[in-house]
């Protein structure tokens, strides 16, 4: 039981650390090796001073809606291990973890909905003169599709996990 609950906590800890990485990084969509865009900023490469000049992006409903979803999915993640923790020490022995594992399931399925969302409208979202057929995915971006099923695993662990002691 104690390694299910440590297992547990691990694993939230490193979705809420990956979802925080995958939101806050600049690395959503790589023109370039010298030219990045995020969720936030679009940046690029100054060799001359060797650092990264940054602008923000240029708002648009979808982008918006990716940002939002993200930072949803991040409130809610962190809100599912602070109930957790609350509910590991005034849960009645027996009971389940199930409003821990509804907020990780919302924070799963708001992390989904954004890349989703991404994916889709990036042209969009990408509204520059620029072709999109010479930039590719960033890591964030593939780090926010990793933490969908993490979050959503470690949701269908929660409602199965029943207190013990």
């Amino acid at each position: 039981m104690v390694f299910l609950l440590a297992s547990i906590t691990v694993l939230h800890l490193v979705s809420l650390a990956m979802l925080l990485i995958a939101t806050l990084e600049k690395s959503w969509w790589v023109w370039a090796e010298s030219e990045i865009t995020d969720l936030w900023h679009n940046c690029v490469y100054d060799n001359a001073s060797e650092t990264w000049l940054c602008a923000a992006t240029t708002e648009g409903d979808w982008l918006q809606s990716v940002q939002a979803l993200m930072v949803l999915s991040v409130v809610f993640c962190s809100i599912s291990f602070l109930v957790f923790l609350v509910q590991l020490f005034t849960l009645a022995r027996g009971s389940l973890f199930y409003f821990t594992g509804f907020c990780q399931a919302f924070a799963g399925f708001a992390d989904f909905a954004a890349c989703l969302i991404f994916t889709f409208h990036r042209e969009e979202i990408l509204s520059d003169s620029r072709d999109l057929s010479k930039g590719h995915f960033g890591y964030c971006f593939i780090i926010a599709w990793m933490c969908v099923p993490l979050l959503l695993v470690s949701a269908v662990m929660y409602v199965h996990l029943r207190k013990k002691q």
